[in-house]
């Protein structure tokens, strides 16, 4: 591709110069940059749909932008941006096309339903059924979520393929997220196209009863991609927040495409709720401020009013895994302090969450959890039980909360020896510079 127009692209809307002319106006960078978030997906997705070729319809959008980059500083910014961007990487795809000479048919097909109904029949589709009542808003960017979160490709294609040519992000910034090289990035997306192409994976919304199985599988890229905006995996930063603002932006999509389902707005309520801590989950340094130490005034208002509206929506139904975590979220949001938080509330979510899920991880928490509502020697022999299963072996969180639950015991050599023992296995600075803090705590000078 793509990476090169698409990095351009990228550095339009960002309001780079256009053309090594200067910066932008401010009124035009920032139409640019709201038109690359709202519209970038729209406009990739309609031309998926009607060539087929994802590397003609990324190179086009990207060229659709740079071509607004010069032209809206000396026209103006049109009335409707997306229309218009849509127009030009529309004509620009024919364009390349029609260079190409062989998709002469292809280029003569799309022509002929533009022509006589403004899009493309295409396969019969749910999404075309519904486009044609009075149902929800389906739209191309739906097929696209659901074409990048196919079940025939590893879980990490269709993370990376839905940050590439769902979120906009260009191909080092998906490889920057997941800590690889951006060459062995691309190469992994490359792939993921070229599976999707030969192994004919349908652009397409699945069918209703198909529908289910594959929503899962959207929503667990959508959770993977805001876990590691939330937690880093490794690195400088203890978040990613451009991961989590696009988990956000996704998500929030994908329950504007599906109103009635609610694991979708459960995931969103998730979602918002945990990015409402961000900016007091770190000192003005960087480094890591537990949740029993944050500053709540802190705390995002607005988002935690959106979050907590969404679980009240779907209070009196059984919550499904998104809407257990969702409340464990929300009895969070509502506690003034650490200690005026129902911790019981949060260890009963995480035993009915275990029921639904065998995690490790929720089993992590669950200890923790039953840890604060009971004592820290309830937290610590289920930690116990969890280390010798071996399942979280080498995992820094462990060692790290059976450290937190001892120094609340008064046991500092205890302590200390699970915390150098969470240090030799921490992946990020700032969990790095904490442990180090909790260390000196917790040894004798």
């Amino acid at each position: 591709m793509t990476g090169a127009a698409g990095d351009r692209a990228h550095g339009r809307a960002s309001g780079s110069g256009a053309g090594g002319a200067g910066p932008l106006a401010p009124e035009v960078a920032d139409a640019l940059r709201d038109a690359h978030r709202d519209e970038w997906a729209r406009v990739v997705a309609t031309l998926i749909r009607a060539t087929g070729d994802w590397d003609v319809a990324e190179e086009a959008s990207a060229a659709a932008f740079e071509r607004a980059a010069a032209t809206w500083p000396r026209d103006g910014v049109p009335r409707n941006p997306g229309a218009w961007l849509t127009t030009a990487a529309r004509n620009l795809a024919l364009d390349r096309l029609r260079r190409r000479g062989v998709e002469a048919t292809k280029v003569q097909e799309w022509l002929m339903a533009e022509r006589l109904e403004g899009r493309d029949d295409g396969p019969p589709d749910p999404a075309d059924l519904v486009a044609r009542t009075d149902g929800p808003a389906w739209d191309d960017r739906l097929r696209l979520v659901f074409t990048c979160a196919h079940p025939a490709l590893p879980m990490e294609a269709r993370v990376a393929l839905t940050l590439r040519t769902v979120g906009g992000l260009e191909t080092g910034e998906v490889a920057a997220a997941f800590h690889v090289p951006e060459a062995t990035m691309a190469q992994r997306i490359v792939r993921a196209k070229r599976k999707i192409r030969n192994a004919g994976i349908p652009y397409r919304v699945p069918s209703s009863e198909q529908l289910p199985e594959r929503l899962g599988g959207v929503l667990a890229v959508l959770y993977l991609i805001a876990n590691e905006g939330y937690l880093a995996s490794s690195g400088e930063r203890l978040q990613r927040l451009d991961l989590a603002d696009e988990a956000i932006r996704l998500t929030r999509l994908l329950t504007a495409l599906l109103p009635d389902a609610p694991e979708p707005r459960a995931l969103l309520a998730l979602l918002l709720l945990q990015h409402a801590r961000s900016d007091a989950r770190t000192d003005a340094s960087g480094d890591l401020v537990p949740l029993g130490e944050q500053d709540r005034g802190r705390w995002d208002a607005a988002e935690i009013d959106e979050g907590l509206a969404l679980v009240d929506g779907f209070r009196g139904a059984a919550p499904g895994a998104y809407g257990l975590q969702a409340e464990i979220q929300a009895v969070h949001a509502r506690a003034a302090s650490e200690s005026d938080t129902d911790w019981h509330a949060i260890a009963d979510r995480y035993t009915r969450l275990a029921l639904l899920a065998d995690s490790p991880f929720v089993e992590l928490n669950r200890a923790i959890a039953d840890g604060m509502a009971f004592g820290p020697r309830q937290g610590l022999a289920e930690l116990a039980a969890l280390e010798a299963s071996g399942r979280l072996a080498g995992y820094h969180l462990l060692p790290a909360a059976q450290a937190d639950f001892l120094r609340r015991l008064g046991l500092a050599d205890a302590a200390a020896e699970r915390y150098r023992e969470a240090l030799a296995t921490v992946r990020t600075e700032p969990e790095r510079r904490f442990l180090e803090r909790r260390l000196a705590e917790v040894t004798p000078r």
